[in-house]
């Protein structure tokens, strides 16, 4: 015997009798009640009118929305006018309609879980099936239901507008920043902060200091402004790297470190120096060769579990795709391709902002003249840079045996280096100096 879907289609009668008796309760369902949640055709119809009527600003009652379906044809339908009369008399008062809401949006929930499972088995059974795309489909689906996010319509532009008027009245709030801020002043004057579903890539050479950089930027997230913060390490352990954060938090190099017996009063010291950062908001995933199906998964379950703000990815070219998810072979250009355009689809679907360190090629130290970094330098790929919402370098002359720097003053350059904002989809290119302290392995601010 075939059992039925879960419904309620008592309530779904009463939901609807109660927003014809009473327009106002409409406001309190919006973010619950959408018309697929509605098992029952003539309901779901119904609520599509109700809907209409009060985003037009009309009133809704038996009468209007009687004559909304009668001007749409659909009046016969969902059972004439008897069956509208028949709704509104179910109930006496719109009490406790979020609550019946909230059931429907259950059994609605339970109906998707059903036809997601159903859709696994089916395709499980099919020999040309390929397990990386049911295992991704089955992790897609699932986290879209655990977040409510069912088949994101496209939006009108008065609801747009509003939004991103509230959203410009939260940066002059918050000191011009709508983002992730990085705890560089200078920088997140010209970024406004690492912003959400975006894809940016930190790029240098060997020795430029791209995982100091990324450290000091963690450091700052998690301490200055305590975001949850998760790092993918996949050239360095996650031993090694919280190290790293040690020596930089307690300016303490790593040969004193090695070197120094310390006493328990320099011990003391120490702890409570790095106090902030043992009880910060900071995860690290130290797996080597991790695969894009792999980073997706993991990053969905991090964001679900920890409310993950950024994640860092160090560095890109250590990924990997998954041979079982292609069709055919592929070289090492389109590898990257796939996966920097990965990381941007991430990006999107978790709405938070992706930051990912890159290698750059040989070109660099070929190059004459102060060997500064250029975009066609992207190691692998030119899909990262067209990918990618902001690409940066990390530029310090001093590595190549310079001493000054090449501007007009030709100021000196020992200990200092440059951050390159070389693409910006959303503002203007600069050239940013920062202090890399090579003993602490940090940068910081230049203070002027």
């Amino acid at each position: 015997m075939r059992k039925s879907p879960p419904q309620a289609i008592d309530l779904e009668e009463a939901v609807l009798g109660a927003l014809m008796i009473d327009k106002k309760v409409f406001s309190n369902l919006i973010e619950i009640i959408t018309p697929e949640i509605f098992y029952k055709n003539e309901n779901r119809e119904i609520f599509k009118v109700i809907q209409k009527l009060f985003n037009n600003s009309q009133p809704i009652d038996l009468y209007t929305v009687s004559n909304q379906l009668k001007k749409e044809g659909k009046i016969n339908f969902i059972g004439g006018d008897y069956y509208l009369i028949k709704l509104t008399q179910k109930v006496i008062s719109s009490a406790h309609i979020e609550y019946h809401a909230n059931i429907i949006k259950q059994k609605f929930l339970l109906r998707r879980l059903i036809e997601i499972s159903s859709y696994i088995i089916k395709t499980s059974y099919k020999e040309t099936t390929d397990v990386v795309d049911i295992l991704n489909y089955a992790e897609s689906q699932l986290f879209n239901i655990s977040q409510n996010k069912f088949n994101k319509k496209s939006e009108k532009a008065q609801n747009l507008i509003d939004n991103a008027l509230s959203n410009i009245k939260k940066i002059q709030l918050n000191n011009g920043l709508s983002g992730i801020p990085s705890g560089f002043k200078s920088i997140d004057n010209i970024t406004g902060g690492w912003q959400k579903s975006d894809l940016i890539i930190i790029a240098a050479r060997p020795g430029m200091g791209k995982t100091s950089f990324a450290l000091s930027m963690t450091r700052n997230i998690v301490i200055k402004y305590n975001i949850p913060t998760m790092i993918f390490s996949l050239e360095m352990s996650s031993l090694q790297l919280i190290t790293r954060l040690i020596y930089s938090e307690t300016e303490i190099s790593s040969e004193e470190f090695r070197k120094s017996v310390f006493s328990d009063f320099e011990w003391k010291n120490i702890l409570t120096k790095i106090k902030k950062l043992k009880n910060s908001p900071l995860f690290i995933d130290d797996t080597p060769s991790l695969s894009v199906f792999d980073l997706r998964a993991k990053c969905r379950r991090m964001v679900s579990q920890y409310k993950i703000g950024i994640i860092i990815i160090d560095y890109l070219q250590l990924m990997t795709v998954s041979n079982s998810n292609l069709n055919k072979p592929i070289n090492r250009e389109q590898e990257i391709s796939l996966i920097s355009r990965s990381l941007k689809s991430i990006a999107k679907e978790l709405n938070i902002p992706i930051v990912a360190i890159s290698q750059l090629s040989r070109a660099v130290e070929i190059r004459g003249g102060y060997k500064r970094p250029l975009l066609s330098d992207l190691r692998e790929s030119g899909a990262i840079e067209q990918d990618a919402d902001i690409v940066s370098f990390i530029y310090r002359p001093d590595y190549y045996g310079f001493n000054n720097w090449d501007d007009e003053e030709s100021s000196p350059c020992q200990g200092e280096a440059e951050f390159i904002i070389a693409k910006n989809r959303n503002g203007g290119l600069f050239n940013l100096r920062l202090n890399f302290i090579s003993n602490n392995v940090k940068f910081t601010e230049i203070e002027k």
